[in-house]
């Protein structure tokens, strides 16, 4: 059950259908949106809405998170606790769902889970007819080491066998970064050339491309060429310069 729920999309609608196509949907909202906890702090508290006008039955899923290749990757854990693990949201109310971890934190790097939160189908009566769309929803749980928790951030460019352009990036430090959006700059122009939308994370000791493939309007620049890279993320703006190699 848990390996197909994680085939999902991270954050997306499930379908539970029955009879005609008429469809229903309630409206979950979770603040915060992701979860840090630390020696000094075990324990976090998050609030589910449901602005819905039908209660919503909830499940949690917990899971450790790394990723290889750029790839995330789940296995189910009991390091995170989460309480209570299944519950009902009334219409137009919310519940306090408490967060906290089994273990205690590494000494160099941060740890990271993942918390799957599934909307479950309500019993139905004979009279139902029509297709009911379930909510899921994923947020990242960090658990910071106890020694300084940062990224350290290696960006490299490249050319494809096809033409297109390959901005790679190494997080060499001991904490995730988030990748809010980059932009490129090329020699003596203040104006970006691209700018790349992301939401990508990049866990420590890992790497993720993008592809930013040939464009008749913003030619690629040839090998050699420097640019200027921008990027902003959740741990503050960074700005370098890369040289675009083979």
């Amino acid at each position: 059950m848990l390996t197909r729920a994680l085939k999902q999309a991270a954050c997306g609608l499930l379908f539970f259908v029955s009879g005609a196509s008429v469809a229903f949907a309630s409206t979950i909202g979770v603040s915060p949106v992701r979860v840090t906890l630390s020696e000094n702090q075990k324990m976090e508290t998050i609030t589910v809405r449901n602005d819905g006008t039908e209660p919503v039955i909830m499940q949690m899923e917990l899971v450790s998170w790394s990723q290889e290749e750029g790839k995330d990757v789940y296995i189910a854990t009991s390091e995170v606790l989460a309480n209570p693990p299944i519950f009902t949201v009334p219409a137009g109310g919310s519940q306090l769902v408490r967060i906290g971890l089994r273990r205690a934190p590494n000494t160099q790097r941060e740890l990271t889970y993942r918390i799957f939160m599934q909307e479950l189908p309500p019993p139905l009566d004979n009279e139902f007819t029509g297709t009911r769309m379930l909510m899921r929803i994923s947020m990242p749980v960090f658990f910071l080491p106890e020694d300084e928790a940062k990224p350290v951030l290696h960006w490299q460019a490249s050319r494809t066998p096809q033409g297109a352009l390959k901005i790679s990036l190494t997080n060499n430090g001991n904490a995730h970064v988030q990748i809010i959006n980059f932009k490129l700059s090329l020699p003596g122009s203040a104006q970006p050339w691209v700018t790349q939308q992301s939401a990508e994370y990049v866990l420590p000791s890992q790497s993720r491309d993008w592809m930013l493939p040939v464009n008749v309007e913003n030619p690629i620049p040839p090998m050699g060429t420097t640019i200027r890279l921008f990027a902003q993320t959740d741990a503050g703006n960074f700005e370098t310069e890369v040289i675009i190699s083979p």
